[in-house]
């Protein structure tokens, strides 16, 4: 488990960067694999998303995860409404009711805290969400709730390092042609292709975004084999499936 230190600070918030330790699955999901949509035992990822429920003290259906596609769409959340897997890849709330949570296996999860109004939210930003606005879409919303992103505390968690990804030059065209100034993200290689510093991409979107307060959880998850779920590592070792890491934020304040 990994902590964000800015967040620590906050007495009304409870959050946490899941490793892949302590949990029920065995084999390439051993052991915290909290992927519903992976091909792990049902019953297994069940009782991993049971343990997290209990470490946040959230109710049966408390802990909400999110039907991740690599979208820009934000929700918030109403813990009235039906919170079975959101359609978004990233939910905000003002609720103590619930828990929001992230899955990643190499993409970005971020938690994320505005002060005043006391929202939490999280988001699930691979390189499709960052380059289609899911950060923009998602301070737009905290806007629309009220609140203001220069006291907004921003915690970038553990992913995968330029190092490890590496990619082909049709991806690097597709950033290219969004703005010249994106070719400061990528290293190229002898060959026909380049290395992404995803994290890099996602922290200065929130910074020409305005946000002032931004810490990094510097992780790999490609390199941490006995600590984090990597869909790049798996698929390098030619297994079938991977694990998800979860990363959960919940306000515990009595004030909704």
């Amino acid at each position: 488990m990994f902590y964000s230190k800015n967040l620590k600070k906050y007495s009304d918030i409870q959050h946490c960067f899941f490793s892949r330790k302590n949990g029920a699955s065995s084999g390439i999901y051993a052991s915290l694999n909290c992927g519903v949509g992976s091909d792990d035992k049902k019953e297994n990822v069940k009782k991993n998303l049971d343990i997290v429920s209990s470490k946040f003290e959230v109710k049966k259906n408390g802990l909400i995860t999110m039907k991740q596609t690599h979208s820009n769409k934000v929700e918030i959340i109403n813990p009235k409404k039906n919170l079975d897997r959101i359609d978004c890849d990233a939910m905000l709330t003002k609720s103590n009711e619930i828990a929001l949570s992230v899955l990643t296996a190499d993409c970005v999860p971020i938690l994320m805290y505005e002060k005043n109004e006391k929202i939490v939210g999280c988001i699930h930003a691979g390189w499709k969400g960052a380059i289609s606005g899911i950060i923009e879409n998602t301070l737009k919303k905290i806007e629309q709730m009220s609140g203001d992103i220069k006291n907004l505390v921003v915690s970038v968690g553990p992913c995968i390092s330029q190092k490890n990804y590496e990619v082909k030059n049709d991806f690097y065209t597709k950033f290219i042609e969004r703005s010249k100034d994106n070719e400061s993200f990528f290293v190229k290689n002898n060959e026909n292709t380049f290395n992404f510093d995803l994290r890099g991409f996602v922290n200065k979107n929130f910074k020409d975004l305005g946000v002032l307060k931004i810490e990094n959880i510097l992780i790999d998850t490609f390199a941490a084999n006995s600590e984090y779920f990597s869909h790049r590592r798996a698929k390098k070792l030619g297994e079938d499936d991977y694990g998800r890491c979860i990363s959960v934020i919940k306000k515990i304040s009595s004030q909704n």
